[in-house]
Order: C-alpha cells, then sequence, then structure tokens
C-alpha cells in the first residue's frame, strides 16, 4: 500500500510516496518548490526513470538475457517500492526486480532511493546492485518539475527565467523526434558561449526536450532573469550566506552526463529539470540494448551510486 513519508531539516521539508519512490513535495517553510501534479497538464510530479530514459525504438530492444520491453521512462515510476530505513531527516526505499519486472526486464536488480535533507538542500541518491550472475545493462535518471512562479519571484511566465552554468559554453545535443528519438543529424545548439540559456514556453514547445550534454560542473541554477546577471559561479557559497536577494533553484548533479528540459505546453506552469545518465534511443539505433546511449554495464555482485541535490533559495 502507498505511503508518504515525511523528511525534514530545520528549514526544508521533503515528502516521497513509496510508490515509484517519487518526491511529491519540497517545502521551505509554507512555500512550495515541487510541481503538485494536475492532470489538465501533467499528473506526475518527479518520477524515478529506471531502468531507461525516454523510450526505447518501437517499444523494445534485444539485450543479452533477452527481449527489453518498456514504457517512456521505465518500470520503476510503476512499483510500490519498500521503506528499508527511515530517520527524521532520511529515508531509504528500496525495489528489487520479481518474476513481474523480468517479463519486461530481463534482468535482477536491487534499486535503492535514498532521500535526505539539510538546510536547503534536498540530497537524492540512486544505489543499483546487481545480484546476478550476468552484466546488468540499464541506465537511470530524475524527473523533477518546479513550480513557475518559483516562490517568492513575482514573474508568472516561462519567457521570464532563465538557466545559469558556473562558466561559457556552447551547448550540444541531439534533436527529439515526435516518436521521442533523438537524432544527432540535426543537433540542438541553443547556447553558444555564453553562460545563460533564457527560458521560453516557445523554446521548449518547439524542441520537444530541449537536451544538453556535459553540462559545466554539472550544475545549474534556474531564477528570473531578472536578476540572472547577479549570479556567479560560486553559487553554492553565495546560497550558504542568504546573500541572494532572489529566489530560485540549484541543482547538483555529478555523474549524470545528460540534463533533459521540458515542460508540458505553452503555458503550463512548470518546468521539470532532468538529470539523466542516459537518453532515449536514436533514430539509427541498431535495436541492442547494450548499445544505447549512456548505458551502464554493472558486472555481477557489484553496486553503483549516482547523486544529485537540489537547493532551494
Amino acid at each position: 500500500m502507498s505511503e508518504i513519508i515525511s523528511i525534514s531539516s530545520d528549514s526544508l521539508t521533503a515528502s516521497i510516496d513509496t510508490m515509484g519512490a517519487q518526491l511529491m513535495s519540497l517545502r521551505k517553510g509554507e512555500s512550495e518548490y515541487l510541481w503538485q501534479g494536475d492532470s489538465n497538464w501533467w499528473p506526475r510530479r518527479a518520477p524515478i526513470l529506471f531502468p531507461i530514459v525516454g523510450v526505447l525504438k518501437d517499444g523494445k530492444a534485444k539485450s543479452a538475457e533477452g527481449t527489453v520491453s518498456l514504457s517512456r521512462h521505465g518500470l520503476a515510476r510503476l512499483n510500490q517500492f519498500e521503506v528499508v530505513e527511515k530517520s527524521n531527516s532520511s529515508v531509504t526505499l528500496q525495489l528489487k526486480s520479481t518474476e513481474e519486472t523480468r517479463k519486461s526486464y530481463p534482468y535482477s536488480f536491487e534499486l535503492r532511493l535514498i532521500f535526505s535533507v539539510a538546510n536547503n538542500t534536498l540530497t537524492q541518491t540512486y544505489e543499483v546492485t546487481n545480484p546476478a550472475n550476468v552484466v546488468l545493462p540499464f541506465t537511470l535518471g530524475a524527473h523533477p518539475a518546479f513550480n513557475i512562479p518559483v516562490p517568492g519571484v513575482e514573474s508568472t511566465s516561462l519567457d521570464q527565467y532563465c538557466l545559469t552554468f558556473t562558466r561559457s559554453w556552447t551547448s550540444y545535443g541531439p534533436s527529439i523526434t515526435d516518436e521521442g528519438l533523438c537524432d544527432y543529424a540535426t543537433p540542438q545548439r541553443l547556447i553558444v558561449n555564453s553562460d545563460t540559456l533564457p527560458l521560453s514556453w516557445e523554446l521548449i514547445d518547439r524542441e520537444k526536450t530541449i537536451t544538453l550534454e556535459n553540462v559545466p560542473d554539472r550544475r545549474i541554477v534556474l531564477t528570473s532573469n531578472v536578476t540572472a546577471n547577479s549570479i556567479e559561479s560560486d553559487t553554492e557559497d553565495a546560497i550558504t550566506n542568504d546573500v541572494y536577494e532572489t529566489h530560485g533553484i540549484q541543482m547538483d548533479f555529478e555523474g549524470f552526463d545528460y540534463l533533459g528540459i521540458w515542460s508540458a505546453a505553452p503555458g503550463c506552469p512548470f518546468v521539470a529539470l532532468e538529470p539523466w545518465c542516459g537518453i532515449a534511443d536514436t533514430i539509427d539505433t541498431d535495436g541492442i540494448f547494450e548499445h544505447k546511449p549512456g548505458i551502464i554495464s554493472l558486472e555481477p555482485k557489484q553496486s553503483i551510486t549516482k547523486t544529485l541535490s537540489i537547493t532551494v533559495f
């Protein structure tokens, strides 16, 4: 049975649903930063992506252990997790493979999600263990959506927001087809020698999902673009010392080589900022699961962890 579990620090409270290990709320005081779900736009809030990100071409792929047949973003978000550890400020949830999961993903796995809060930061750690005697291929990602306007900001349109990076760079990433596949023949080039990406509903509607590769220092900051010029690379110190005169969200995602940016439709009151280890199938995929971009091949009896953090200010 699904259960909502809350954890808190002195200033931050996070709530997590055991169904899918989905973050359901992220509040600083009475201010809610996380999108609260609305079927008119998008009913989810922050699903866990495992063992795929995005889609498989034609919904399936061949693997060393048989056919992988998964819908968009995989199976973790559709399954009940078990609570294995809980404190006031952290919770660990676990999903193990079953006979049912092996019908669509023919591998044994153990997936743990550890959520913890300290000060104004939520840390979300993925731990994947391979209990079997064969290599475990997978990828994973996060899909948190954040309210627009950001609490404390009067800007109500996505056109009034931007992402700021730690330094100037030129972005590269595939365009996305109507079927959700990645097309490197026509890559997205949305940032050219700049440390800022102005956001807009028109931009996201046109690109479907903005996909960035190798974001500098794996850090982004979402703020109203009215004050974006005041954001510098030492954002962490600024947040810690409470010198900001604005409000926003900082995300750190070392170990995640891709970042997706998405919203449901023009006018939608949220934007999703999605660190990924891998991406959807490419249009020219050979249909071999182990050949997917960003696939992780975990040796038998081994574990791997990936951690991201969300700081609100």
